[in-house]
């Protein structure tokens, strides 16, 4: 119907992306009959958003007839980027942004280093750009929910954590039931992600791959390649982060910070 309105590929575009947004403003004021108002970050969060993909779309073209070692200053600038986005969903865990941007580094950088050696992830600005951006932002996504959960783990048990340390309990003893919460509910998503592909959804690389003429089912397997890469990152980030965040979370002499 759209394209009776909008013959213009551009407009129509457009009219897309506004019906979309009006779709999930809509979502969310009905979420706003259960007491959780996100509606104050919504359009800010959608103008960003279309703003920063208009940006890559445009350096992606530049990039294209460029050289290739600038896919991994764009790489480097997603994670920086990645890591302030985890500082802010994690505000109560001191030095937050560093821990985030070790963790990622460490886990999605890692990951696409050894899968881009082994000549997994071609090394093309067409290839690890797109695939490298789908790893970095999903290990964020993870990376968020791990820090989330594990602060509500912990101000929920503060007694708890307390009692145990009274007890003579290391810092990593008394945290790591909370540990081993927060890092199974990071993982659950993407584990499900690897679960359902085929079934309940088909990604959107599979499916970009087949309209540009590869075989389907290449096309299948390396979605897969790209989700379990995605779950390698993601499951190595968190571990990582699971390992630094409890000097974070106590102070030298073994008080519990995060309240």
């Amino acid at each position: 119907m759209l394209e009776r309105f909008f013959p213009s590929q551009l407009a129509r575009g457009i009219a897309e992306c506004a019906i979309a947004a009006l779709l999930s403003f809509i979502v969310l004021l009905l979420v706003r009959r259960r007491g959780v108002s996100l509606l104050a970050e919504l359009p800010l969060a959608q103008l960003r958003g279309i703003a920063q993909i208009l940006a890559v779309g445009a350096v992606l073209e530049w990039m294209l007839h460029g050289p290739q070692w600038t896919s991994l200053l764009v790489l480097m600038g997603m994670m920086l980027a990645a890591a302030s986005i985890v500082r802010r969903r994690a505000k109560s865990i001191p030095r937050a942004f560093t821990l985030a941007l070790i963790s990622i580094f460490s886990g999605a950088g890692s990951v696409l280093l050894i899968m881009t050696l082994v000549g997994v992830i071609p090394l093309r600005v067409a290839m690890i750009v797109p695939v490298g951006s789908m790893v970095i932002a999903q290990t964020m996504n993870m990376q968020s929910i791990f820090l989330d959960r594990l602060r509500g783990e912990v101000t929920s048990h503060i007694g708890e954590i307390e009692s145990a340390l009274a007890l003579g309990a290391s810092p990593d003893v008394a945290l790591s039931r909370y540990l081993q919460a927060a890092y199974r509910a990071s993982l659950i998503p993407s584990l499900d992600n690897v679960k359902s592909l085929g079934i309940v959804w088909i990604p959107g690389i599979m499916a970009g791959m087949v309209l540009s003429g590869s075989s389907p089912v290449y096309a299948a397997l390396y979605q897969f390649v790209v989700l379990t890469t995605i779950f390698s990152a993601a499951a190595l980030t968190c571990l990582v982060c699971s390992y630094l965040v409890t000097r974070r979370v106590f102070t030298i002499n073994e008080q519990l910070l995060l309240r």
